[in-house]
């Protein structure tokens, strides 16, 4: 709503001069200002109502005919650039889905692929030509479920993903690109290296390793509140906790490398500290909600 009265109060010309350097701030104010300068261009004809007078007279017509003068054109034009200027907004400003800590975030694409965004990630997009460009950027982990059409790219910081029509979940964090493929085909390119995933496949690339595995499920793990660890070290997996919790841990250990293979919930902490505790043999200290001890027995 804000943005529509600074909007109307700049098209009025009723802004203040510290209001006015504020507005030509915004990333908006481009888009506004090019719409405004060729609406200025637009030009009404000119109304000539003392001939049309005469006209009436010279004919002898009886009939009634109401002069509207330009202002009625020129909020005809305000209109039109308002229109313009929403049509703009809606397709052609980058859109942006997120999840916070401790939130999923599920949203549909407009060729109505379905997305579901895990904790701490985010999704850019563009909705100007979708179904002949279907590109996005992705920060975090998604699960996608693409609708069959034209080429479905997903970019990260490490590496991309291309498909046509398949289901599918990308992890981009930090250092570990991990893709696995639940149906149809995916290509994956990560640097100088090119690999296709069919149904079943995954590939994690981290610190210039490459591990190929294979799933049997039909899709993540963690959309059924779990996450599943292959031989994943201590701090991963408490970064993974503090980010699907949205808390702090806090590790006292001398083998902060050590490895663990196993499920965790992630939708009740207590438990999810359980395992760690047993699995590393560590005392738990909550000492507020969101503040969490871990230390070695």
């Amino acid at each position: 709503m804000k943005e529509n009265y600074d909007l109307a109060k700049w098209l009025a010309g009723e802004m203040t001069e510290i209001e006015l350097n504020d507005f030509k701030k915004t990333p908006e104010f481009y888009i506004y200002y090019k719409i405004a300068d060729y609406s200025s261009q637009l030009k009404t004809p000119p109304f000539e109502e003392n001939q049309l007078y005469k006209n009436i007279l010279e004919n002898n017509k009886t009939n009634i005919i109401p002069l509207y003068r330009n202002w009625f054109f020129k909020i005809a034009a305000i209109v039109v650039l308002f229109l313009s200027i929403t049509f703009v907004m809606r397709n052609f400003i980058t859109e942006t889905q997120s999840a916070t800590s401790g939130k999923r975030t599920t949203f549909t694409l407009p060729d109505n692929s379905e997305v579901v965004l895990n904790a701490e990630s985010q999704i850019d997009y563009k909705k100007w030509n979708w179904s002949e460009n279907r590109k996005l950027t992705l920060k975090g982990e998604a699960f996608f479920k693409v609708a069959k059409g034209k080429r479905f790219e997903v970019t990260t910081l490490l590496g991309k993903v291309t498909v046509l029509g398949t289901q599918f979940d990308v992890k981009a964090r930090k250092n570990r690109f991990e893709i696995t493929c639940f149906t149809g085909k995916v290509k994956v390119n990560y640097k100088h290296k090119e690999i296709i995933l069919t149904p079943g496949k995954s590939v994690t690339f981290e610190n210039e390793l490459q591990i190929n595995s294979k799933v049997s499920l039909t899709k993540p793990d963690w959309l059924d509140n779990k996450i599943a660890f292959n031989r994943d070290s201590l701090m991963f997996i408490v970064d993974e906790i503090q980010r699907q919790y949205d808390v702090s841990i806090d590790i006292r250990t001398n083998h902060p490398d050590d490895l663990f293979t196993g499920k965790i919930p992630t939708d009740n902490l207590d438990i999810a500290l359980e395992i760690i505790a047993t699995a590393y043999h560590f005392k738990t200290m909550k000492v507020t909600p969101n503040k969490i001890i871990l230390e070695e027995k």
